[in-house]
């Protein structure tokens, strides 16, 4: 190499050392972010040329659409179905940063998105960082062949031979809340007393789960405190909202790396996973521990965390790693507990604000006489107006609201925040979606299906689908369960509905909830015991208002009180 060509090659490695050392960090940053900047230009660009152009409402706000209004709402069934009226079964909200999601309110639209879950529609990648933070790679989090495994390895555990076997969990539950209201009657003096049935529901959910899901006694029924109820209840807060915490998860939601920032959210979650990380690792070591010395030894355990050991020893499509095990069991445990929970509560308060259905359904509960067994639970016909009071609460109650909504509220000290559980979910490909019926684009046309391009998001609003008035009729609002019994009571349109029993409230397709037959049974046991002891009432007449207070679910509170407290009067049943 000659010495003119060396010094041309030291001249041109000095000059790029000068440019690296003449560049800062925030340069960097600032080439990294333009870089993302485009690519996220050139996809919306892609999006926007091959998805459908629908209307949809205005965005409320210059940055976050109409998001932060959804965000804050208690209750975004009405909010949705209010645009839909206005704009059709499919339409745009505008999100963060002049993004776009579309919704679903159409019955057929909806049997096409849930055929194609966790394949074509996929969790965003905001939402698989949130699961993956606060329970870790379970079967929330996991989709495709990963979802599949996970769902087979832990289906046994809800079959209904094993569910058959744990009925006696519920009513020992539902049997221990009638001796304690007994117990608070007696020491009021009187036949009746006001008792804080949230309060009592979340003991029996946490309970049941304990002995019926890992066989474990919490006793909060008993009087025990529990570290993980703890956890839960100091997140029903009606705190004021930081609009901080509000922007980093709105942020989040289109910039995944917001959630690592450490705001009261971001802690509070941190919180929740090492609670439940916690005592998932305790109950999973008990049960390893017992093996090992033999006490399970020849026993078939029909335990979720049963199952889920014995998963870890099989090969193939049913074998889940010990991680695997651990994040299953976090979701579970608090799936159990906050779901049936709510459930519960909004049962009892419907009950207390229709005395004629109460009193039907005791008259039901007192002529079948003996408390039901497990296969008599599960049918429709042995006590139906049981059935038609349970599937009336699931339908205008769902406990999980929406799928691009599905908030908890993740407090610490003063703050109570929400952060999405099971966010809209986005194609993987390209797609078209059958309608039912036409809706209108903003040019005016009239369409009988949509266009969406890959990384669309997609929204699936339970509750408005649950209680619309253009799928179950004039009297969708209404809780009247006579409809579940007579011959056309179940509008045709509902009927189109693919999920269980017409509703969406467990979901469908290959994200249908695992542990539906568990919850209804558990209602079904729990109201069985509570109805044919106790008469419900408000608390202050049957006027009471009842309004939504946002806790991890939207839960039901008295108009005006802080909290997520919700006090009846109870009173003996004369004769029983």
């Amino acid at each position: 190499m000659s010495s003119t060509t060396s010094t041309v090659y030291t001249a041109a490695y000095d000059n790029l050392l000068a440019v690296y050392r003449s560049t800062s960090i925030l340069s960097v940053l600032a080439g990294i972010a333009g870089v993302l900047v485009l690519r996220g230009t050139l996809r919306a660009a892609r999006r926007k040329l091959k998805t459908t152009s629908l209307r949809g409402p205005p965005g409320a706000h210059p940055i976050f659409g109409a998001s932060k209004d959804l965000f804050e709402a208690p209750d975004t069934g009405e909010i949705f179905e209010t645009w839909a009226e206005e704009y059709g079964v499919a339409y745009e909200v505008p999100t963060s940063f002049g993004g776009k999601k579309i919704m679903l309110c159409d019955p057929r639209a909806l049997a096409h998105y849930y055929a194609r879950e966790t394949w074509t529609y996929v969790l965003t990648d905001s939402t698989r960082v949130f699961l993956e933070r606060g329970f870790g790679k379970g079967i929330l989090w996991s989709h495709g062949e990963d979802h599949k495994r996970q769902r087979k390895s832990l289906s046994p555990a809800f079959s209904h031979a094993a569910l058959r076997k744990l009925a006696h969990v519920f009513y020992n539950c539902a049997h221990k809340t009638k001796a304690g209201w007994d117990s608070l009657i007696d020491l009021s003096g009187g036949e009746s007393a006001v008792i804080e049935i949230q309060d009592w529901m979340n003991h029996i959910s946490l309970d049941t789960i304990g002995m019926a899901g890992f066989s474990h006694e919490f006793g909060s029924l008993d009087g025990k405190p529990a570290t993980i109820q703890k956890v839960f209840s100091a997140f029903d807060t009606s705190a004021k909202q930081s609009f901080i915490d509000i922007a980093v998860v709105l942020f989040a939601d289109v910039f995944p790396v917001f959630s690592y920032i450490p705001v009261s959210c971001v802690q509070s979650l941190t919180d929740m996973q090492a609670t439940l990380s916690g005592v998932a690792k305790k109950l999973l070591d008990r049960m390893e521990k017992e093996k090992k010395d033999g006490v399970i030894d020849g026993k078939e355990d029909k335990s979720i965390i049963g199952v889920l050991i014995k998963a870890t020893e099989a090969e193939g499509e049913r074998h889940v790693t010990p991680d695997e095990v651990l994040s299953s069991m976090k979701e579970l445990l608090l799936a159990g507990y906050i779901t049936t929970s709510n459930s519960l509560t909004w049962t009892l308060v419907e009950l207390a604000r229709n005395p004629d259905i109460q009193s039907k359904l005791r008259d039901e509960l007192l002529a079948f006489g003996s408390e039901p067994t497990y296969d008599q639970l599960q049918s429709s016909l042995t006590l139906p107006y049981l059935d038609a009071v349970v599937h009336e609460s699931l339908r205008i109650h769902p406990p999980l609201t929406d799928f691009v909504r599905v908030v908890s509220r993740l407090a610490k000290k003063s703050y109570s925040f929400p952060l999405t559980i099971m966010s809209h979910s986005q194609a993987t490909e390209d797609d078209v979606i059958p309608l039912s019926e036409p809706v209108i684009t903003k040019s005016g046309q009239a369409i009988n299906s949509i266009s969406v391009a890959r990384g669309t998001k997609i929204g699936l609003p339970l509750a408005c689908i649950n209680r619309s008035t253009a799928i179950w009729g004039p009297d969708a609002k209404v809780f009247r369960p006579g409809r579940w019994l007579e011959k056309d009571g179940i509008p045709k349109k509902a009927q189109d509905v693919q999920g269980y029993r017409h509703l969406l409230t467990f979901a469908d397709g290959p994200r249908n909830c695992l542990g539906k037959g568990f919850a209804v049974s558990e209602m079904k046991a729990v109201l069985s015991v509570l109805v044919k002891s106790f008469v419900f009432e408000m608390r202050d007449g049957p006027n009471t208002q009842v309004e939504l207070c946002q806790g991890i679910l939207p839960r039901p509170r008295i108009v005006g009180e802080e909290g997520a407290a919700m006090p009846l009067r109870v009173t003996r049943h004369e004769g029983f």
